[in-house]
This record gives structure tokens, sequence and C-alpha cells, in this order.
């Protein structure tokens, strides 16, 4: 191969990789062009308060543009009238006055802006206002008449542009960012339950529960993007809102592991519980890694039949260990340790189907689309099986029925 032709390799590949950040440099340049174009035709007195505005509303996302565009737009028209009030009212003929002036005009509206992060374009607007007059040698009123004209330009030739070249949804964004945060959840619950029958590598637990939370303040963000352009009309999909409050949920679990991980579990405790805990352990992460990898291909489901089963086998191993009475003799701490264990699995549980009804409706498979934080369909608890703390037993995918919370937690019991 020849060096172009491996160069020509290279930036296609580089193009593939980054197809997203060169389609927003693109937008953000032709809303730059077209707001400078437009300014200059309608002969606005300074087209760079236009162009500036376009730059910073065209972002990554529809949504987010559309949100950047509103808050700027109301930002500057606070700004402006206030600033303009202030000016017109205050007379500022000499250079103390002014700073009296500047400090009425920036004090309010940069406290309005620490409270309602919308307005934070009003302290500039207002200084504008206050100032630009005394350089162009206009009138207060008309100063911030321009600043008005020339950020809605700005921002409507912003918006228009994401809208209309290249766009990218957030929904997609929504989705990936879904998949990394199972991801994570699925290692963190890997080392957490390993951690219950040997020592905890805290360090590196804390970083990778660190990353969990970091993804789901980006993923909150992106969720409110998407629900910007669901309210817009400019997208189609299921609602994000339960995808993001089922990974919460799914979050304050491993939290409570994490917990019960603190050190290994009692003997005669640990040896019996450890086959099963690597059991759920398995099966579990398989089952967050299959629904990542099922989000982001528009599939249906993976089967929950391996992580029933196994946490069901934990469920019959702690019977047992009732029934011979090994919990008796545990301490206090023990004893809660256990339950919250317990619980913890109880809880993931739930939220695994939640999971795959998520998982379903993005496939377009699923039967509803009712919010998983409100009565929804769950697993019946099977007839036959034998009832263990902390863990309630299920029939595999398949029976429902209806429950009167989100996480029916009546059935959970402390050991003995």
């Amino acid at each position: 191969m020849s060096r172009v032709s491996r160069w020509r390799v290279e930036f296609r590949g580089l193009v593939r990789r980054r197809r997203v950040q060169i389609a927003l440099s693109i937008r953000i340049t032709v809303a730059a062009l077209t707001a400078l174009v437009l300014a200059q035709l309608l002969e606005l007195p300074l087209p760079l308060w236009a162009v500036i505005t376009a730059v910073i509303v065209t972002q990554l996302s529809v949504g987010r543009s559309l949100k950047a565009s509103f808050d700027y737009l109301v930002g500057t028209l606070g700004g402006a009238v206030y600033g303009g009030a202030v000016t017109v009212i205050i007379p500022h003929a000499n250079e103390i006055a002014l700073l009296v002036v500047l400090a009425v005009v920036v004090g309010p509206l940069a406290f309005i802006a620490t409270i309602k992060p919308r307005f934070s374009a009003a302290p500039i607007t207002g200084i504008i206002v206050l100032l630009l007059p005394q350089l162009t040698h206009s009138s207060a009123i008309a100063s911030a008449s321009d600043r008005i004209i020339e950020v809605a330009l700005g921002g409507i030739t912003g918006a228009v542009v994401s809208v209309i070249l290249f766009p990218s949804n957030a929904h997609p964004l929504v989705i990936e960012a879904a998949a990394r945060t199972l991801n994570q959840m699925a290692r963190a619950l890997e080392a957490l339950l390993a951690g219950l029958t040997k020592s905890l590598d805290v360090e590196s637990l804390h970083r990778i529960q660190d990353g969990i939370g970091h993804a789901l303040v980006q993923m909150n963000e992106v969720g409110a993007e998407a629900e910007h352009e669901r309210a817009a009309g400019l997208a189609i999909g299921p609602d994000t809102g339960p995808l993001l409050r089922m990974l919460l949920r799914l979050r304050h679990d491993l939290v409570m592991i994490g917990r019960a991980a603190a050190s290994p579990l009692p003997e005669p405790c640990r040896s019996r519980l450890e086959t099963p805990l690597w059991q759920i352990g398995a099966a579990v992460t398989d089952y967050l890694r299959a629904s990542a990898a099922a989000l982001q291909a528009h599939r249906p489901p993976p089967a929950l039949d391996a992580a029933d089963a196994a946490l069901n086998a934990y469920a019959a191993e702690m019977a047992a260990l009732r029934r011979v009475g090994l919990t008796r003799n545990l301490s206090v701490e023990e004893v809660e340790r256990l339950f919250a264990l317990g619980f913890a699995l109880q809880q993931i549980r739930n939220n695994l189907t939640d999971l795959e009804r998520c998982v379903a409706e993005r496939a377009g498979d699923g039967a509803t689309k009712e919010d998983p934080c409100t009565p929804a369909m769950r697993l019946s608890p099977s007839p036959t099986s034998s009832a263990a703390p902390g863990i309630k037993p299920y029939r595999s995918a398949g029976a429902v029925s209806r429950t009167n919370s989100c996480n029916d937690d009546r059935a959970i019991a402390a050991p003995d």
C-alpha cells in the first residue's frame, strides 16, 4: 500500500470516529457565517454579537441547541430591559456615578444568575447596555434594543442551523450513555460480590463508583436535551425518564452492596454463600452487559433466566443456613450486613425487570410504556419456592402481576 493510500485509509477512519465532532464544527462554522451575512443585510450596528450568539447556541445535539438558544435569549432580554431601565433612570455623568450605576446593574443580575443559570447572559448584557453608549454615543434604549435584535438573530440562526444541517438528536446519546453506565455497573457489581468472600480493593471500587456517578450525571443532562427535542416535536421515541430512574435505583443497590462488602462475610456463611454469590455475579453482570449491547443495537432484551436462577440459588442456600441455625450465633452487625445484602439483591431483581422493559421498549417490542416508578409489571413470586431472608424467589420471565409500588419490599425479612 502506498503512502497516499495509507493516509486515505487513516483519514477515512478518523472521519468515522469523529463524525459527530466534525458535524458540530461544520454546523458552528455555517451558523457563524449565516449570522454575519444576515446581520450585514439587516445593517445591525454590531454584527459581532449575532455571530457570537450563533456560535454559543450551536451545540452537540438539537435539544441542547434549543435549550441554549432559549436560555440565552431569556438572559439577554432580562439583562437588556433591566440594564436599560437603570441606565435611563440613574444619571451617570461622571466616573463615580458610572461606577455606582455599574454596581447597581451587575449586582442584582449576577445574584439572579447564580439562582437561575438560564440568566447567566443577563449581567454581560446589562454591562454592554450601560457601557456601549459611552463608545458609540447612542442612547441606552437604542443600545438595549440593538442588543436584543442581534442576540435574537444569532440565537434563531444557531437553532435553525442545528435543526437543518447534520442534525444530531440527543436520544442516541442517551442510549450510548446508558450502555456505558450498565457496563460500569457490571464491573462494580463483580468487584463488590467478590469482596463479600475476600478482601476488597476499596480504591479501585471508589473509582468505579465515581465513574458511575459521573456517567449518570451526564446521562441526566443528555436526557433533558432529549426531552426538549420531544417537546418541540423534533424527535420521536420512548421517554428517557424511566431508563434514567432505573439506572439510579441500580446505583443505589450497588451502594448498599458496597456497605455490606466492607469486610468479608463471617464464617461459616462465607464458605456456604461463596458459590451462590459467584453465580449471581456472573449471571447478573452478563445480563447487564447484554442489555447494554441490546440497547445500542435496538434488539429485544436478553433472557433473565440465568440471573433469576442464580438469585433463587442464593435464596435457597440462605434458607438452608437458617434451617441449621448458622445465623443464630452471628453478631448484630453481621446480621445487619446479611439483611442489607439480601435487601439489595431483592432490589436488583426488581430493577432487572424494569431494565428488561426499558430495553424491550427501546427495541419496539415493549408491551407497555408505563413508568417503572409507578405501579408496574413485576415477576410473580413462585408458590413452590422457599422464601429466604432478604430475597424473594420469583418465577422466570413470563408470569407477571401488579404490585402497589416500584420496589415491593414487604416479603423481605431479616435473618434469624
